[in-house]
């Protein structure tokens, strides 16, 4: 098991400056952390899902409208805008919705909030949680190269942000060793024996590969969309060692690194933090398919997507609470159309971040979550986010993870309301038969609606 982390990264956002009455699954120490993940792998997972429920889902509220009487005005008329416009004809009538006021630990409303759904890359929440409390937001990933037998050998450490540059600063490194010892001819192969041979997720099909995501592998290089990234990235790296006076014989090719090679060179990756913030603002899923690899190893299972999403749903269930009913998981990006997932426990994972117990762990989910009107990430006017008559007034006022698949269309996040407190919203549609920019106009409208410029 990997040991947690928890420096508390910075955090311009932090909404929810209560506590939440849930009943803790762990203390806000490193060793209580680390205890709850030890726990969480130790149950069977068919327990998982039955494991103690959150705060919201213990009072019943989730899944249902509140009584308007249990809020204060401004959530009152909140409420009965959305009860008037989630029957927008072009959301369709397959919607799971709900709001959460993250002061008062209530539920503001729900529309079929236990209605599991594909939830398209809104996943992704799930798999940054997991990854960021399995392996702690300063975790860093591995790329080496060692020598033996007159062969460089590129070892693949999952990280999915490896570069050109860094490749080049790793042959350099070994240039210098190679040319100190007197070589200048090596052959150069690539282990990435860390992760399986790669698969396709239940849900998933062959037009996936390589351009929507490449096959997974533990060496990548430039984020490069093709079938085989470990060779790709072992050409890139034979090509510096070439172009700086050291001859590459034969063809680069797969193998296993002996344990007698000699280690020449490494390269670490950013912190996690700062690549779940990279994924989550671009919505990328070779990163999320990854982590979620790297998520099971560091909780001792295998690198597979099944061994990835039991490690998911038992971290979200015994550390923090989440219920998990109707949830099904099968990848780390929200590709699979088997995929299902409420609203009600999307919320739940998103209630976490208003928690400052919490920060120190998850602030990075917070920080990446794309801002409505932030060019450059998911909710960019480059997508058309929030440029209509009645959401454009929520522009810089919205935190929220985009999702789109063919089908399905989800949008969930965080705003300040009208009343000036945190709300957290979680909308998911699947099977609308208007034009998806429509759909998404017509979401827009809803989170405006929560923050409450759009009375």
């Amino acid at each position: 098991m990997t040991d947690i982390t928890l420096k508390t990264p910075e955090n311009t956002f932090l909404p929810g400056a209560r506590r939440r009455h849930r009943k803790p699954r762990q203390s806000g120490t490193r060793t209580g952390l680390r205890r709850a993940v030890v726990l969480a792998m130790a149950v069977p997972v068919a327990s998982a899902a039955v494991a103690g429920p959150s705060a919201f889902a213990a009072q019943k509220r989730v899944g249902t409208t509140t009584k308007t009487h249990d809020l204060d005005t401004d959530d009152q008329h909140m409420a009965k805008n959305l009860e008037t416009r989630v029957l927008d004809q072009r959301l369709g009538p397959n919607v799971s919705d709900v709001v959460l006021n993250a002061a008062s630990n209530t539920t503001v409303w729900g529309h079929n909030a236990s209605t599991a759904l594909m939830p398209a890359s809104n996943a992704k929440l799930a798999t940054s949680t997991a990854a960021l409390t399995v392996l702690g937001p300063q975790h860093r990933f591995t790329t080496k190269v060692v020598y033996g037998h007159g062969t460089l050998t590129l070892v693949g450490g999952g990280d999915r942000t490896l570069t050109t540059a860094d490749l080049a600063e790793l042959a350099k490194t070994a240039i210098a060793g190679l040319k100190a010892a007197g070589r200048t001819a090596v052959k150069v192969t690539v282990d990435d024996s860390l992760f399986p041979q790669p698969t396709l997720a239940k849900g998933w099909n062959d037009g996936y590969y390589p351009d929507t995501v490449a096959p997974v592998r533990a060496l990548v290089v430039d984020g490069h969309g093709v079938q085989d990234t470990s060779i790709d990235a072992g050409q890139v790296f034979a090509k510096q060692l070439a172009a700086n006076g050291i001859m590459v014989t034969g063809d680069v090719t797969h193998a296993t690194a002996r344990p007698t090679d000699v280690p020449v060179a490494q390269h670490k990756s950013a912190p996690l933090s700062d690549i779940v913030h990279t994924m989550l603002k671009h919505s990328d899923n070779n990163i999320a398919e990854t982590l979620l690899r790297m998520t099971a190893l560091g909780a001792g299972r295998p690198a597979t997507f099944e061994g990835g999403t039991e490690v998911v749903r038992r971290v979200l269930s015994r550390v923090y609470g989440v219920s998990l009913g109707n949830f099904e998981l099968y990848d780390g990006s929200g590709l699979s159309r088997a995929d299902r997932i409420p609203a009600t426990t999307l919320a739940q994972i998103l209630e976490l971040l208003t928690q400052p117990r919490y920060a120190h762990t998850l602030g990075s989910i917070l920080d990446g979550l794309p801002v409505s009107g932030e060019a450059g990430s998911t909710l960019g006017p480059e997508y058309g986010r929030f440029d209509d008559a009645d959401s454009k007034c929520a522009v810089g006022k919205v935190h929220a993870k985009t999702g789109t698949l063919t089908g399905a269309i989800a949008l969930s996040g965080l705003t300040q309301g009208k009343d000036g407190k945190w709300k957290v919203f979680a909308f998911v549609e699947n099977g609308a038969t208007a034009d998806p920019n429509a759909i998404k106009d017509a979401m827009d409208d809803l989170v405006a609606t929560v923050n409450g410029c759009y009375a």
